[in-house]
């Protein structure tokens, strides 16, 4: 499966090494593994673990700008999309895993430590509630998601993470726009500005992809995030 790995990676213009297909490899059995006891992914076909979860994955970072040695929180990370293959394709990333399931957060760490990757935080908990806590609160460059969760929705959940010029990195489906025309007011609320949305389609299928660059352009007023729950049921 290695080679089909690679020609996938090679397909999308992304560089990666043995070490790296190795590791993804290893991460993929992992994966189905924890997957008979906990629900880490309803894909369980190689090639589309490969393109759904690596691939669209770790085609994020060519979308950052930070620079290397950037610091990354992956809210509502679930199995480790994006941040883990973001991770693996370039190991200087500071990353911070948080998911409010404590048996993914088990997942997760077995992860990380079979694949000895370095500077890496996993934290069990919600958005709302870490994202008042000053020890997290504005201290990232970039904050990721691909949560089920409309750009309104998943503003106020990340956003709150980002320092003042850093970007909030959303995975979305290919039809966005109505969805973006609806959080223009809470994304400029919590202190952001859409600057760019990238689309692609990943080589090989038909799926295609929308990446919503979201860059912090003010802090985000104290009240926000609300509290826990808030966000999805009453959307900015």
């Amino acid at each position: 499966m290695s080679s089909l790995l690679e020609n996938l990676f090679g397909e999308s213009e992304i560089a990666v090494t043995t070490h790296q297909i190795n590791q993804f490899l290893i991460y993929e059995k992992l994966m189905l593994e924890w997957n008979q006891k906990v629900n880490i992914t309803a894909i369980t076909n190689s090639r589309d673990i490969y393109i759904k979860h690596f691939i669209d994955s770790a085609i994020v970072s060519r979308y950052i700008v930070a620079g290397s040695n950037y610091s990354l929180i992956d809210v509502g990370t679930g199995g480790g999309f994006p941040g883990i293959p973001m991770k693996i394709i370039d190991e200087s990333i500071e990353l911070t895993l948080l998911d409010s399931l404590n048996k993914r957060i088990a997942f997760l760490q077995a992860v990380t430590e079979t694949l000895n990757l370095k500077y890496v935080k996993i934290i069990h908990g919600r958005a709302e509630d870490f994202g008042l806590n000053s020890g997290f609160r504005e201290q990232y460059d970039v904050a990721t998601s691909r949560a089920v969760a409309s750009i309104n929705v998943l503003t106020e959940y990340c956003l709150p993470f980002v320092k003042v010029g850093g970007f909030f990195i959303a995975l979305k489906g290919d039809n966005v726009e109505d969805e973006l025309k609806n959080g223009e007011k809470a994304v400029k609320l919590l202190g952001g500005a859409i600057t760019e949305v990238k689309k692609y389609k990943i080589p090989g299928t038909d799926l295609s992809r929308s990446v919503i660059l979201i860059k912090k352009i003010a802090n985000t007023p104290e009240k926000y995030p609300r509290k826990a729950g808030t966000p999805s049921k009453k959307p900015l």
